[in-house]
């Protein structure tokens, strides 16, 4: 994902690839926003940074009258209250900056990445360029020809359940909607499916790797989903389980 750093840095980049999106408006003022508020936060950093040694001097000051015994009581007083009044505006400081920062942070998990300098400029998919083409379409064998005239062709849905392996209500039943119950044929057909994906991506130099299925919010938001996504999520409920002090979700998928 994008970093405040490239947007600030390099915002007339960042707008013209967003512009090549078809970014909305909003998201263009978004990143617009952000460079203003990294600006903002660089200032606030330095003036925390500032009080800090500030207040730093004048407790050495007040240390050092403090070990000397000095009779100078109006000096140690002034260093006392300039030492507080620097760590007052340090505080200051920093509760803006975590304003600031929490500001920045969720405008930034609405920024999309910037665009591959390959992307074709296009509204749609049908400005889509095609990159490559594998067999010849030309060659293949007129299949409908030999089709019955009541054949019809079905849906994979439609086909699994004939077969008896596919069970959207039984699913439903148990886990409620957006799942289904597989078995038999349909069953050890996922399987093999998944085995044979698995098998040729680590013919190809893959490393297989098994994850867990619940991971915190910041994991989510590294990998886009978040806050994009949430409302398609499976969350976990706090009293149940966070993820080190985080939202728990199950992950979306484990490719």
């Amino acid at each position: 994902s994008l970093d405040v750093r490239t947007i600030s840095n390099h915002l007339n980049v960042v707008q013209s690839h967003l512009e090549s999106r078809r970014a909305g408006e909003d998201t263009i003022q978004s990143a617009i926003r952000i460079a203003a508020i990294a600006n903002q936060r660089v200032e606030l950093i330095q003036e925390r940074d500032n009080y800090l040694n500030q207040r730093k001097e004048q407790s050495a000051i007040v240390g050092k009258l403090v070990r000397e015994k000095s009779e100078d009581e109006a000096a140690l007083q002034a260093a006392k209250e300039a030492s507080n009044q620097a760590s007052a505006g340090a505080e200051m400081a920093e509760a803006q900056l975590s304003v600031l920062e929490a500001e920045m942070d969720n405008l930034l998990a609405g920024i999309p990445n910037l665009l591959d300098d390959r992307v074709p400029d296009g509204t749609d998919e049908t400005e889509n360029q095609v990159v490559s083409e594998w067999g010849d379409i030309s060659t293949m064998p007129d299949v409908k020809s030999e089709w019955d005239k009541d054949f019809e062709p079905l849906w994979h849905d439609d086909v699994a359940t004939k077969l008896n392996g596919y069970a959207v209500e039984a699913a439903v039943q148990m886990s409620g909607s957006r799942f289904v119950a597989l078995s038999g044929d349909v069953a050890r057909l996922e399987r093999a499916l998944a085995m044979f994906f698995l098998d040729l991506h680590l013919s190809h130099g893959y490393t297989e790797v098994s994850v867990p299925y619940v991971v915190g919010r910041s994991a989510l938001e590294g990998t886009s989903q978040l806050p994009k996504f949430q409302d398609d999520l499976f969350a976990i409920t706090p009293d149940s389980h966070t993820c080190n002090g985080e939202d728990a979700f199950l992950i979306p998928t484990a490719e």
